[in-house]
């Protein structure tokens, strides 16, 4: 975990996404000896095929690197959401019976009943139910809304251009989903079409969600795109109003922190908002 005011050693792979979101001049050292052009080529090209292109492409329009100021985290302060009062919809109940179940399960247990589980009409459309990947003792979980044609296909979470943007920023703090991270969605089958997830659905997977927070007990969540953090947070404020400060999860008797961003495939359609991505990966590496 990074102390305040420190600066990190950065390999190529994490200065190419600095530079990506306009702020490397600002993050890294002022005093870093300034290397030749000769000195420099092979780490360039070096990382550069180590991340994919899209993240290769100079940083978008905007306010100069040197303008910009490496942004001071939120106070940490938790904030747990009152489900009384804060959930966006009337959710349907689960089936008591289930829920024991998955209350009583361990992790492969668990496993195997997503991908068995019928307790929505998304299982007669999915091609893989996606459990999730990861460490199996993390300091991370990334919690994202639910998966794509890709991760259909290959039962994965977070494959493809979002999946390698999402590996990127994670090493930029240092951080891999082989060795630190856990990542898995709100919702464990794809929705026809990439649609959004009904209330039905969500409430649907939810318990399998929780059961995985207990059994993981992850440090910290990062929760991705405006429906896993609604879903998870049980409101319905804006992504723009809940990210930039630290929620809770209760789960297994503690409070988990929350930090809440952007989904990358939102981040590659909208690079601007990359730069308030970076805000939020600090603060959930500051915790």
């Amino acid at each position: 975990m990074m102390s305040a005011g420190s600066t990190p050693r950065v390999n190529p792979l994490q200065r190419l996404w600095l530079r990506e979101i306009g702020i490397e001049k600002t993050w890294l050292r002022q005093d870093e000896p300034r290397k030749s052009a000769e000195s420099s080529a092979p780490r360039q090209a070096e990382a550069k095929a180590a991340i994919p292109a899209v993240l290769a492409r100079p940083a978008s329009a905007g306010a100069p690197s040197s303008e910009i100021r490496a942004p001071r985290p939120a106070p940490v302060r938790l904030a747990v959401p009152a489900a009384a009062t804060a959930a966006p919809h009337d959710v349907p109940e689960v089936d008591p019976d289930r829920a024991a179940r998955v209350a009583r399960s361990d992790l492969e247990t668990l496993r195997e009943m997503v991908s068995g589980c019928e307790a929505c009409g998304l299982c007669r459309s999915r091609r893989k139910a996606v459990f999730g990947m990861g460490a199996p003792a993390p300091r991370w979980m990334v919690v994202g809304e639910a998966p794509g044609e890709q991760e259909d296909r290959q039962g994965l979470p977070f494959v493809g251009r979002s999946g390698q943007l999402l590996d990127a920023m994670l090493a930029a703090v240092g951080m891999s989903r082989q060795n630190d991270v856990f990542i898995a969605n709100v919702i464990k089958c794809r929705p026809p079409g990439n649609r959004n997830p009904t209330p039905e659905e969500i409430a649907a997977c939810s318990p399998y969600l929780m059961r995985q927070i207990e059994l993981l007990k992850p440090e910290r969540i990062l929760v991705l795109g405006r429906f896993a953090a609604q879903a998870l947070l049980n409101t319905d404020a804006t992504i723009g109003s809940l990210r930039g400060r630290v929620h809770a999860v209760r789960a297994d008797g503690r409070d988990i922190p929350v930090v809440v961003s952007y989904h990358p495939a939102y981040l590659l359609r909208s690079p601007s908002e990359k730069a308030r991505s970076w805000q939020d990966l600090r603060l959930a590496a500051k915790l």
